[in-house]
């Protein structure tokens, strides 16, 4: 245990440990009866161990994210980008302290999981392979955090249902920070859940270290510093205790944001840069998005997104009866209200923004934070359903429910795997199965074996859509013998590289330079000719330069 104190990792071991203690332990007890304690289901019986439970739902977790770990490719989430500036930290190891110390709009934590890893792993393995380590281990405090509120049948409940959810089986296998922040944040919920019930202030501060490391990794974890320190404060009847344990919990999840401010502060003069760099974005988003003009089809449409995603990547078994339980503890059970307003509270705050602001542009990968605690209320929610119908019935709405959580993710990984167009791009980012087109994957292995491979250099066209940064990243050149329009040294890289291959996009503006010019299967680039090769795709065209 001295070790893992020594590498920050006390918090995530305080969560095992306290999810393997048996219930009837001196541990799981719960606190005086003067603070009103979280277990609203309490277990009349013994409970089996739990290390062969979370052992078996850490197995549950793992084997689903294994079968498409070896399929999936970097796409969403910005992986190859997050990758990209890993590498770029890891060659030259520091402390980021801001925006354009080398990690931009994304968390620096992140950078710092994946560096060390691409000295071992390739480069499309690395970033991955984090994501499903943490991937795998958020079963362990979801599990906790359901337990101590609902029992350890509960538990197995939420875990089992997390294990099957598509989407962030697409987030565990793939580069992006969702699956690492959601470990974070679902250890933060667990540790509080802790020193609530157990009145205790040791579980609120290493929930708020972990809450540290969430904001370092992604901007929207932010919110949940006012908005649980908000919460502590009406946490027990004995308000003094409440509000200690609010400025403590408060002030211990200052640190990180602190510094990464005033990092931000010294290197732009806006302590707040990061946040007002992603806000303007999506300001722009709304307006190349077509919702500028605020139509009543795109209020509506951003209105029911986060209870969409919910019913069709959770699927609806299990978003319903979550939801329902949600709703049978607000009444039933004020001592979980916490956990049900950071789950409700940031879904309308981002839906108000997006339906009434038209500020916002909301993803899927944007919801998962609220939508991962659906699962821990599945208990209450069954019983609430159930409550005075017959067996049949108590085992039709969990053969329904069970059999939509698996079959649905299966067929829509199937459904958008190597397929391209019209309603399989729509469903790709909530998919279990993430991959590149194939005419893009098709030019990147033509890079990677025809030119990295023989030490050349390639010019590559921008792309409105982004594929240039997927074409590029999965052609194994190196920075320096590649000239990207994309970027403002585009010029001058392609003095320097003398680029063997040109790759151009249908939609780029390649053409717009004014040193390239194109006469039929001839592209000229700065008076060098290129001739088109035969073999690839629209919006794709690769030219080879003359002897």
């Amino acid at each position: 245990m001295r070790v893992g104190r020594r590498l920050g990792f006390e918090p995530c071991l305080r969560i095992l440990a306290r999810a393997m203690v048996p219930a009837s332990s001196p541990a799981a007890v719960a606190s005086p009866s003067a603070v009103p304690g979280l277990s609203a289901v309490p277990a009349p019986q013994p409970e089996p161990s739990m290390r062969w439970l979370v052992g078996l739902l850490l197995l549950a977790a793992l084997l689903p994210r294994l079968g498409v770990f070896f399929i999936n490719e970097n796409l969403y989430g910005d992986a190859v980008v997050r990758t990209e500036l890993a590498e770029r930290w890891w060659a030259s190891p520091h402390v980021i302290t801001s925006y354009k110390d080398g990690t931009f709009q994304f968390g620096p934590l992140h950078l710092y999981l994946v560096g060390p890893l691409l000295s071992v792993f390739d480069r499309d393995v690395a970033g991955r392979l984090v994501s499903l380590v943490f991937g795998v281990l958020s079963v362990v405090p979801l599990f906790a955090l359901t337990r101590r509120l609902f029992g350890w049948r509960a538990g197995v409940a939420a875990g089992l249902a997390f294990s099957a959810w598509g989407m962030h089986l697409q987030f565990s296998t793939t580069a992006g920070s969702e699956a690492v922040s959601l470990c974070f944040m679902l250890g933060v919920f667990a540790l509080v859940a802790e020193g609530v019930e157990e009145n205790r202030f040791q579980p609120l501060f290493w929930g708020a270290v972990l809450l540290n490391f969430a904001c370092a990794l992604r901007y929207d974890a932010w919110m949940y510093i006012p908005l649980l320190t908000v919460a502590l404060v009406f946490s027990s009847e004995d308000r003094v205790a409440s509000l200690t344990r609010a400025v403590g919990f408060g002030l211990v999840c200052l640190p990180f944001p602190l510094l990464w401010m005033q990092g931000n502060e010294l290197a732009h003069g806006d302590p707040f840069f990061p946040l007002n760099a992603v806000e303007d974005f999506h300001r722009q988003w709304v307006v190349d998005s077509g919702g500028a003009g605020g139509s009543l089809g795109w209020r509506l449409q951003q209105l029911g997104f986060w209870p969409a995603v919910a019913l069709f990547t959770l699927t609806p078994g299990v978003a319903l009866l979550g939801a329902v339980g949600m709703v049978k503890a607000w009444k039933q059970h004020p001592e979980t209200r916490w956990l049900v307003v950071a789950a409700v509270l940031p879904a309308l705050y981002f839906t108000f923004r997006a339906a009434v602001m038209l500020s916002f542009v909301p993803l899927a990968r944007f919801t998962v934070t609220q939508l991962v605690l659906l699962p821990v209320f599945l208990a209450p929610g069954f019983a609430a359903v159930v409550a005075g119908r017959s067996a049949f019935a108590r085992r039709a709405v969990v053969g329904v429910s069970a059999v939509l959580a698996v079959v649905m993710p299966v067929a829509l990984g199937i459904y958008t795997f190597r397929v391209e167009g019209g309603l399989h791009d729509s469903l790709r980012p909530v998919s279990p199965t993430s991959t590149n087109p194939v005419a893009v994957m098709q030019v990147a292995r033509f890079l990677k074996e025809e030119v990295a491979a023989r030490g050349g250099a390639a010019a590559i066209d921008d792309d409105p859509r982004y594929m240039d940064l997927q074409l590029a990243f999965f052609s194994n050149l190196p920075e320096l013998r590649m000239a990207r329009v994309r970027w403002d040294t585009f010029r001058q890289r392609l003095q320097d590289a003398k680029p063997d291959v040109v790759v151009r996009f249908d939609e780029g503006n390649l053409l717009k330079d004014k040193g390239v010019t194109l006469d039929g299967r001839t592209l000229t680039v700065d008076g060098v000719a290129y001739v088109e090769q035969d073999g690839f795709q629209a919006p794709l065209h690769v030219y080879r330069r003359q002897p």
